[in-house]
């Protein structure tokens, strides 16, 4: 089915030489007057608009705010004398998608036409996938389709109404903190307080009170009762976010709330009963802690009655489509940009990337990426060095994570990589093949040449 597209023109040689052109690809309507215009575009559905921005009746300005209150999506695109270029400056600022001088040659035109259909498509399956993520793919705030994050929200929603403690594990940048958020807000606290503390960020001398609250009196500069953070969240949830950071002196303490239920602000005597949930999160390993004498022991058997492990976000490479998407929707808001979409080669060139800070460093590549992209699209140009660097090894591509390859032949290179890959997706092959853009077979006759064996 052809692509409607309406003209708007009162020069009668223009129409005409228009349509004879695109009547072949398109479906052609034109009108010589702007009411009529007006008329015929709201009664019908156009893919796309051709106007000229001098008419009888109501500039091509005018018109265009007319025609965005119908549908503020609409592609327009403009024809304008020279003279004319900043009333076409001045209706882009508008919504107009772009503007050919007079004359204008007719390959051009279908460039411009094909680009603003393209531009239309993208801003269509962005809107589309959003919608998938709202109602396919997000639990709680977090997004994922993978298998490792289903069974992330399948624990979460087994434990979610429990008041036992949960500790989150994962590397930094996994999203600890939204899936703590995830399992307050599915649960029966929900409708109560979520107090975060940062326990690497905030001083020693002052994490006892900001989680305990003092007494008025209790030191110089305490001239009122100050509530801590347990206190602010009793019958809802608190979360201590790096855990494995949390003084041993005040390890102790913490012990004895979640034993007793209780607590006692500094420089107080009174003893206040708590109803309260603690999640905890670290990126640290606390059992190697314990160990060393860092972390008490019975500190992380009480925290570590359920565990939720957070994937890296090489590991859920299926995910990242999806959070690109987000964040290009959040991007835009932010920057004031309409960016569509990803090209092919940046969203290769990101599904192979090794992303050593997981999500938190895809949100800022995005972020940078829109910053330098100066259309609706992102290119592999826009993305940051360390992203766009890959390397070739015959018919595999790889980040640039393993790029100490000095002093190796191809074949030791390639070696490496393959190796690599496959511990990065668990010996999975469907899943290396798919990343290193070789067939199964290829992958299955690489692992013998190299004599490749999981340790």
């Amino acid at each position: 089915m052809k692509e409607k597209i309406l003209i708007i023109d009162d020069e009668e040689d223009v129409c005409t030489s228009i349509a004879f052109a695109l009547e072949t690809f398109y479906e052609i309507h034109i009108v010589d007057n702007a009411p009529d215009g007006l008329y015929y575009f709201q009664k019908d559905h156009f893919s796309l608009c051709i106007m000229d921005i001098r008419l009888e009746k109501m500039n091509g300005v005018a018109l265009l705010d007319e025609i965005k209150k119908i549908d503020e999506k609409a592609i327009v695109i403009l024809m304008t004398a020279c003279a004319l270029v900043n009333s076409s400056i001045e209706a882009i600022q508008k919504g107009a998608y772009t503007y050919l001088i007079k004359p204008f040659d007719i390959q051009e035109l279908f460039f411009v036409i094909k680009k603003a259909l393209n531009y239309r498509y993208f801003n269509q399956k962005v809107k589309c996938l959003n919608k998938n993520l709202e109602e396919k793919y997000v639990y709680y705030g977090i997004i994922g389709k993978s298998a490792q994050m289903k069974a992330v929200f399948q624990m979460i929603e087994k434990v979610k109404n429990l008041d036992t403690s949960v500790l989150i594990t994962g590397k930094s940048g996994t999203g600890k903190e939204l899936a703590a958020r995830a399992l307050h807000n599915s649960g029966r606290r929900k409708e109560y307080h979520f107090a975060d503390v940062n326990c690497a960020a905030i001083p020693e001398s002052l994490l006892e009170e900001e989680l305990f609250g003092h007494k008025r009196g209790a030191f110089t500069g305490a001239i009122a009762n100050k509530e801590g953070k347990f206190e602010y969240a009793n019958n809802g949830t608190v979360f201590l976010d790096e855990i494995g950071d949390m003084p041993l002196s005040l390890q102790a303490k913490l012990l004895r709330v979640l034993q007793q239920r209780e607590i006692t602000p500094i420089g107080s005597n009174m003893v206040k009963k708590l109803n309260i949930r603690v999640i905890a999160a670290t990126n640290k390993d606390l059992k190697k802690m314990v160990e060393e004498g860092t972390f008490r022991s019975d500190l992380y058997f009480r925290l570590k009655v359920i565990e939720i492990k957070l994937p890296e976000l090489k590991a859920r490479r299926e995910d990242i489509p999806l959070l690109c998407s987000h964040f290009i929707s959040l991007y835009n808001k932010k920057q004031k940009k309409n960016v569509s979409y990803i090209s092919e080669e940046a969203e290769r060139l990101l599904l192979n990337y090794h992303f050593p800070g997981n999500i938190r460093e895809l949100s800022n590549i995005l972020e940078y990426a829109m910053i330098m992209s100066d259309g609706e699209m992102i290119k592999a140009g826009d993305l940051p060095e360390e992203v766009s660097a890959v390397i070739k090894t015959g018919d595999i591509l790889k980040s640039n994570y393993m790029k100490d390859f000095s002093g190796l032949t191809l074949k030791e290179a390639e070696k490496q990589i393959i190796l690599q890959a496959l511990e990065d997706n668990q010996w999975n092959r469907r899943k290396t093949a798919e990343r290193l853009g070789i067939s199964d077979k290829g992958l299955r006759n690489k692992i013998i040449k190299y004599e490749l064996i999981k340790k």
